[in-house]
Order: C-alpha cells, then structure tokens, then sequence
C-alpha cells in the first residue's frame, strides 16, 4: 500500500488493563510499518508515558520473539490526568517533538477515548480493541477474549473433577464487571448448571436455589455456578468475604450441598494468547497501520463478521454492549 499520507514516524502505545495479544498487536504494527521504511516508537507505559516522553525506538529486534508472549512489552498504566485538556495537550506537544505523525492506542474504551481527544488536537490516531472482557461493542472480537475463556475453561474443568468427586458445587466467579461474555462462554463450553450475568436481572431462588433442587431431586449431586464479577458485586456487596464466596453459603445454607467458592481473579489476563488472539492481533495491527498511511485519523478497528473494519471511534464509543441473547438461549436450552 503506498504511502499516501506521508507518514515517517509513528507511536504505538498499550493502554488499560493488560490483555494476551498485545504482544502480538505490538509485533504486526511494528513490523507492518518496518516494512513501509517508517519509523516506530514504542511509548511505555500507556498515556502516562506520551505526557512523560518515556518513549523507545522500535526495530525488528525489539519484537522478535513476543508473538507468543502474554502481557505487553510496552507495559501499561492508567493514567488520570489524561482525562484533563492540559494533559492532552502535554502530549500533543510531545507527539510534536518526537516527530510522531500518527499513534496506535492498543485498548478498551478508556483508551479509545484518549486516542480521540488526541485525534482533535490534530494527532492522527487509531484504536486496536484489546481487552479480555470483550466489552466494546463496536467489534464481535476483542484481542485477549478468547485467550481468557481458555484460561477459564481449563480451571473450571479441573474444578468439576474435584466437585464431582465430593458431591459439591463450585460457585466460580470470572472476570467482566458490565459484560458477561466470558461468563456465558465459559458456561456453554464447561457444562455448568448455571450462569449469572451482570446485563440480565436474576431470581436467585428460582434460577440459582430452584435449579438445583430440582436437580438433586432426580439425583444430580455435583454442580458449577458461574457468576461474573459485576454481578457479585452488586447482588452480593462488599465485605470480608469474597461475594462469592457469600453466595457460596447461601447455597449451602438453601440446599445442603457443600458448596465452594473460587475466584479466578488475575490468571485470566496472563499466559500465551491463543491462535486465534494471534490471528485478531496481528490483523489489527496490519490494519491499523494502513489506516494511517491512508491518512485515517480518529478510527477505531474492529472485527465484523469475520472481517477486519474500521469507524469513527465517537460512533464506536456511542455503542452499546449487549449480552447475546442467542448463546443465553442456547445455554438454557442445554444447560
């Protein structure tokens, strides 16, 4: 593709939460820009790092080997003041002064929402969706999803061995505090008997408690609940105790089935992406790339019906996540 907009030198940063496949996003930006004889500079540590000129330059070397690494090589940081005009314009000028004419912002929404404020002081930007909880809605896919419901999936079937073994439940609670996407599929591919989602209301009597009566009635004796981190939160509250581990006991206390609580907790960020992060990476990165040599600014990529677009990122951030209706149907018609 030529180079239409002229593009010597661009900044590539990861912002937010880490997610597998940033590593990989990282590598397919650097070496797709590498091979257009344009520079790259990795800016550490996300926004705070660009307002900080903590900034490397990036070489083929410096990516070798990190397509199967977990994490990111540029590390991450949130950064609050960047939520502030002044902090923006700190980094406009940086941009300036390092000579960067377009910067890739691998993230969620936060960080799509400082590529944009950047966008308008003139800094051409493009957002890569990366985050495990899958909760942008403007792509089917984000980077680091599916690598985490693998990490789920195996915990999980290692718990349904022991419960089994036991006669107990296991209330297992996963990652996304607004989105349940990981939950719902780690339900269908585990077998669990229930699911609890933070965008769905919930009976806990009659969904949670009633199910499995029913069950040990015609003489199921071990179970998997898995509940997403918003909703034990908010139904369950803060304390002491874990909120799984408070709807643990109420279930012991409701059925008289030993019942214990796991939360899996940071595991689900970490460990090699999957194929298929690797795949969504490395097409995401190739395109963003693209965008700028095109002259893009202010674009968000995204994955659509298995392939790769872009949109505006004000569109893309007016979206709104929903659950998906069709795999709660499947889920309940098969749990």
């Amino acid at each position: 593709m030529a180079n239409l907009a002229g593009i010597k030198t661009i900044g590539v940063l990861t912002s937010g939460g880490d997610a597998p496949g940033m590593n990989a996003a990282i590598r397919s930006v650097v070496r797709t820009a590498r091979f257009n004889k344009i520079e790259v500079k990795g800016v550490l540590k996300g926004f705070s790092g660009l307002m900080n000129n903590t900034v490397t330059k990036m070489t083929l070397r410096n990516v070798s080997g990190t397509l199967q690494r977990g994490g990111t090589i540029l590390h991450t940081a949130r950064c609050p003041e960047f939520i502030e005009d002044a902090g923006v314009e700190i980094a406009k000028q940086n941009c300036l002064d390092l000579g960067i004419d377009g910067l890739v912002v691998i993230g969620g929404d936060g960080s799509f929402r400082g590529a944009r404020d950047l966008s308008l002081k003139g800094i051409p930007c493009i957002g890569i969706p990366a985050t495990i909880d899958n909760d942008i809605a403007s792509t089917e896919y984000t980077i680091g999803f599916d690598t985490a419901v693998n990490t789920v999936i195996q915990t999980i079937d290692k718990l349904r061995d022991t419960s089994e073994s036991h006669n107990r439940c296991s209330v297992v609670e996963v990652m996304g505090n607004a989105c349940g996407d990981i939950a719902i599929t780690a339900a269908i591919c585990c077998g669990a008997e229930c699911v609890l989602v933070p965008e769905l209301k919930f009976d806990l009597e009659k969904d949670v408690i009633g199910m499995m009566t029913r069950s040990l009635e015609i003489g199921k004796s071990h179970f998997i609940v898995i509940v997403a981190e918003g909703v034990a939160r908010s139904a369950f509250g803060k304390g002491r105790l874990s909120s799984s581990e408070i709807l643990a006991n109420y279930i012991e206390q409701r059925t008289g089935v030993e019942t214990r609580s796991t939360v899996i907790g940071h595991v689900q960020r970490g460990g090699a992406p999957t194929m298929r992060d690797r795949i969504l990476a490395s097409e995401m990165g190739n395109y963003a790339v693209e965008l700028l040599m095109n002259g893009s600014s202010n674009r968000v990529v995204a994955s659509v019906q298995n392939k790769i677009v872009d949109m505006d990122i004000y569109e893309a951030l007016q979206m709104k996540s929903e659950v998906d209706i069709d795999l709660l149907r499947i889920f309940n018609q098969i749990s």
